[in-house]
């Protein structure tokens, strides 16, 4: 009988791709970036681009030895401000040059990064900020004003500003100072006393080199992510462990090519680079190959997404099923007008690929969409369905080089269970977190000891195949999966219940009514005797307090909520209430 110490998942990797990377270098992350702006100085780093009328796209360009130049200057600009080795600098932008900047300045200087969804109303800004204890911010202009609301009631003594057009080729930038900067909110008539420009402080320490050590054992990153009550968590990972996954995830997907041509690869950069998911399989996959990143600020802008594939022909999408979907079935995509014929490699992972979507995008693109998985605590994948060999439907696909995995009892957490059955996923390899800040009781129950190794216990229940493959079967927790984003239904029941007129509320994930294999959020409310309230006021009253991703689409107003005996709310009972409804209605 297989076992899981036998590693089965090896013989069914790809020739070419090597079972273990064994010794991982002890290097901080930002050294991908140096050895490729000494190797491929003249390389493109960073597109940015903007659709203009008659002139069509046109773009901007940094390269591995400008970037690295200005990461330099910034880290040196930090340290002046009083940045210490090891403390938390929050950065506040979706996918800019600005923020790969940000994001090497910060890690050269010794900072640790936390990065915020920049679509995250104040209070919620506020709490992650707290949290981490940051004391600087690197933000857009569009977003000053929030973060000069929350500053009081935070740490934050210095906020440093960046403007979109900074990085925008000439032409974009006129057009977008005529028409859009002061109508969109980018205008500043000038910032607050002790607060910085970005560009002013890259120009006074241009030129100039940190001097601080960084070491492989320190750390890089605070990822948030969500508790078994939604309360956000900050993963903490230090460089050697986001090193080891970016180069797992590089010999997985290109380790069958020895032909040294992978700095010619073009990386769209869509997946947000505010979680790890994008940090790694995009930021620093690429700069390990001294390739191109073409930024996409705002995914769900579908037009200017296809826009950008359409011009530069990207190589490899990393991404999320919702994203492939809307891909597939967009009108210039169905028409031919836009090719998706330059993709040869994708990853999806956040939520489960249906197999309509993988099949009708490598149909469309001539290249490979492989579904995978990883966590915040493992930043950032951990297992993937081989390139050039067999995909299984359902599957995650095989772990990475040197990840050992194991499926262990529901009910005791560590009784190892025969191959094919289901239970909980535990695994252990060189990129899993150092644990949850501030938090000690949430750590140890994640990380785990065993036989001289430290275990994570990732909370999804799965099984393993006789060869290897891994399946989520389910979730442990109620987390949703919306738009590809993580959404706590305990969290969202308690802003909905706080509305004067709701007396409980129960929310959950259902399927999709019009997208296949996506979810959508519902909440079932009870309102309060004599009470009245409508779906679009307790909308309203969410968008106060939460994402827009975490809102309720959808409502029902119901006389009582299924309910344990101990008066614990029965989510399951409520998706069957709405699948039994559509039922009933197609009857």
């Amino acid at each position: 009988m297989v076992t899981y110490t036998e590693r089965p998942w090896l013989k069914k990797y790809d020739p070419g791709v090597a079972h273990s990377l064994e010794p991982y270098p002890d290097i901080p992350l930002q050294n991908f970036l140096k050895d490729s702006a000494n190797k491929y100085p003249k390389n493109v780093a960073l597109v940015t681009s903007a659709h203009l009328p008659v002139l069509g796209r046109v773009a901007a360009e940094i390269n591995y030895e400008q970037l690295d130049q200005a990461t330099d200057a910034l880290a040196v600009a930090l340290i002046d401000l009083g940045l210490k080795k090891g403390d938390r600098v929050a950065l506040v932008m979706p996918n800019t040059a600005a923020f790969v900047i940000s994001y090497f300045g910060v890690l050269k200087a010794g900072g640790v990064v936390s990065a915020t969804n920049p679509t995250y109303p104040a209070e919620k800004m506020q709490a992650q900020i707290n949290d981490c204890g940051a004391e600087i911010v690197i933000t857009l202009s569009m977003f000053y004003k929030t973060i000069k609301e929350i500053q009081p009631r935070t740490k934050l003594k210095t906020v440093i500003v960046t403007n979109v057009k900074e990085y925008l080729p000439s032409a974009a930038r006129v057009l977008f100072q005529i028409a859009k900067e002061k109508k969109g909110g980018h205008f500043l008539d000038a910032l607050a006393s002790g607060d910085q420009w970005l560009q002013a402080l890259l120009t006074k320490f241009a030129g100039r080199k940190p001097n601080v050590t960084v070491t492989g054992s320190d750390l890089a990153i605070f990822q948030y992510t969500g508790g078994t009550t939604g309360i956000p968590k900050a993963a903490m990972s230090n460089h050697k462990a986001l090193v080891a996954n970016t180069l797992q995830c590089r010999e997985v997907l290109l380790g069958g090519d020895k032909s040294g041509t992978s700095s010619s690869e073009v990386f769209l950069g869509a997946i947000p680079f505010f979680h790890v998911y994008g940090l790694v399989t995009v930021v620093s996959f690429a700069m390990t190959l001294g390739a191109r990143i073409v930024l996409v600020p705002n995914a769900r802008d579908l037009d200017d997404v296809l826009d950008t594939i359409d011009k530069f022909k990207p190589t490899i999408f990393m991404g999320v099923p919702a994203l492939y979907n809307a891909l597939n079935n967009h009108a210039t995509v169905k028409s031919g007008k836009v090719s998706l014929r330059s993709i040869r490699v994708c990853m999806s992972g956040s939520a489960p690929l249906p197999p309509s979507t993988k099949r009708e995008f490598e149909g469309l693109s001539g290249g490979k969409l492989l579904e995978g998985f990883g966590m915040s605590e493992a930043p950032t994948a951990t297992h993937a369905n081989p390139l050039n060999g067999e995909n299984r439907t359902g599957s995650i696909g095989l772990p990475f080089p040197d990840m050992d995995m194991r499926i262990v009892s529901l009910d005791d957490g560590v009784t190892d269970l025969p191959v094919g059955e289901i239970g909980e996923l535990v695994m252990t390899g060189p990129q899993l977190m150092v644990g949850y800040h501030g938090m000690p009781t949430e750590t140890a129950n994640t990380l785990r000891e065993k036989d001289g190794k430290k275990w994570l216990y990732t909370g999804d229940i799965a099984r393993m195949d006789d060869d290897g493959y891994f399946y989520i079967v389910d979730r442990k927790k109620d987390m949703a999966l919306i738009g590809g984003f993580n959404v706590y239904p305990n969290n969202v029941e308690k802003v909905i219940a706080s509305h004067p007129a709701v007396l409980e509320v129960g929310v959950a994930a259902i399927p999709h009514p019009e997208k296949d294999g996506q979810e959508a959020l519902k909440a079932w409310v009870v309102l309060r005797p004599g009470q009245t309230a409508t779906a679009d006021d307790l909308v309203a009253h969410a968008r106060k307090s939460l994402a827009p991703y975490e809102c309720p689409t959808r409502f029902a107003f119901v006389d009582a909520l299924p309910k344990t005996t101990v008066g614990k709310t029965l989510r399951r009972e409520l998706v069957q209430m709405e699948i039994a409804e559509r039922e009933k209605a197609q009857s």
